[in-house]
């Protein structure tokens, strides 16, 4: 089964998938390796881990593109990835999709935000009309070259115009052939409950560091129907904690000795970014050419 069709799998599960964020390749191996079935990439931990600066629209399409592929290509596994506004209009959402499918994701969500997008739990977002977002998602699902590339709209409509708004939003993004209509924001049990009741589809909770610190039940989201929670941020300010922590630790007491229980084992290390495999690949194929070698001389 494809990396789409299991992600498709998974949104019509009817139980709660956890989904962490991956900021680069490093990170997804771990969350594969912990046995989570799929992954968010989005937009801060991207701008966080490319360029150190919060997420206010600074990248381009290809930039994402570039760095979600070297996210796909590290895992066998479901990566769902931000599209920001689409980075244009419908000609640029067009090639949006083809290249972030070529980039291996098993989908996309779109934002109704003005350019530049910014982080959805930032001040000062504008959302632009919403005959513009349908016009690109109507363009983003005539691009997909793969029917299980999964499609969604996002709407930032709550924290400029109110929960209404936004569940009128997501209403049309369904209307429209979406596969999903994903309302930034909507983070209480109540308001939850009332978008899965008033939207179709399936409903994908955000737990964002960016939204500060919450406490939030998994049981309750399960409860309610949520069918993923995401977590796009958690990975990239764990590793900025921890690398923080042991410099912290060399500085201040001036010894390497000091840092050792802070750090992954050199065998962890290894056994996670595969290194016998690739030892055991190399192996093959040099004995492979010898042996073609040595029939050749031998004839």
């Amino acid at each position: 089964m494809s990396v789409r069709k299991k992600f498709r799998a998974l949104m019509s599960a009817k139980r709660l998938v956890l989904m962490p964020g991956a900021y680069d390749g490093l990170s997804a191996r771990i969350i594969e390796a912990e046995g989570f079935e799929a992954i968010c990439a989005g937009g801060n931990a991207a701008i966080g881990s490319m360029l150190a600066q919060p997420d206010t629209g600074q990248s381009n399409m290809r930039d994402y593109a570039d760095h979600y592929a070297r996210i796909c290509g590290a895992v066998n596994m479901p990566v769902y990835v931000d599209a920001d506004t689409g980075f244009g209009g419908v000609n640029n959402v067009r090639q949006m999709v083809r290249a972030f499918e070529a980039a291996g994701a098993a989908g996309v969500f779109i934002s109704d935000q003005v350019f530049p997008n910014r982080c959805g739990y930032l001040p000062g977002k504008q959302i632009v009309p919403v005959e513009q977002i349908l016009a690109k998602l109507k363009a983003a699902l005539d691009a997909r070259t793969d029917p299980d590339f999964f499609i969604a709209g996002r709407t930032d409509a709550m924290a400029v115009e109110g929960l209404s708004a936004a569940i009128e939003r997501c209403q049309l993004f369904m209307e429209a052939g979406a596969d999903m209509a994903k309302p930034i924001g909507v983070d209480t049990i109540t308001d939850i409950k009332r978008v899965i009741r008033e939207v179709s589809g399936p409903h994908m909770a955000t737990l964002s560091q960016a939204a500060g610190r919450q406490e939030r039940s998994l049981e309750e989201l399960a409860a309610a129907g949520v069918a993923a929670a995401t977590f796009p941020s958690i990975a990239l300010f764990a590793a900025a904690h921890a690398v923080r922590n042991v410099l912290r630790i060399l500085k201040r007491q001036n010894s390497m000795t000091a840092t050792f229980d802070h750090l992954l084992s050199l065998d962890d290390y290894y056994e996670l970014v595969g290194l016998r495999q690739q030892l055991a690949r190399e192996e093959a194929y040099d004995k492979a050419a010898a042996a073609l070698v040595h029939k050749r001389a031998a004839e």
